[in-house]
């Protein structure tokens, strides 16, 4: 028996970037400013640019999560190598980093009320990636 590595005959893998949804609250982040390696043949260039990321959050669904309540970012694929990832709320205009689990990725939501603007960044082997979500915590 000849063994080659880990090569698999059939094998599919996306190397587009990823979905992202927090996985308690059920929210799915839209896309804001990629700068993507796809590898290989797929027909995606990797990047999308978003000039003003309040305005495309804005033009989302409000979804509602509790006043300190926990969540956690989701990828609906994960072939790439995560490096780093940021969370910031804002609000009127001033931004807050939230403390996030490098593990399990989970966070916890600010205890004060308001609307926000959630802003998830990932560095990765692949490249960086930017979303935003309209949340209300409440």
């Amino acid at each position: 028996m000849l063994l080659t590595g880990c090569n698999f005959i059939g094998e599919d893998y996306d190397y587009t970037p990823p979905t992202v949804s927090l996985s308690y609250s059920e929210i799915e982040l839209e896309e804001a400013n990629i700068n993507w390696n796809t590898k290989g043949d797929t027909s995606e260039d990797g990047t999308v640019s978003t000039n003003d990321i309040f305005e495309l959050a804005n033009e989302q669904e409000q979804s509602a999560v509790k006043v300190g309540g926990n969540d956690s970012i989701q990828f609906d694929n994960q072939h790439f190598l995560l490096e780093d990832v940021t969370v910031l709320l804002w609000k009127d205009g001033q931004s807050t980093t939230i403390e996030i689990d490098e593990k399990s990725l989970d966070f916890n939501y600010p205890s004060e009320a308001g609307n926000y603007v959630i802003d998830v960044t990932i560095d990765t082997d692949s490249g960086m990636a930017q979303y935003v979500g309209n949340i209300l915590v409440d």
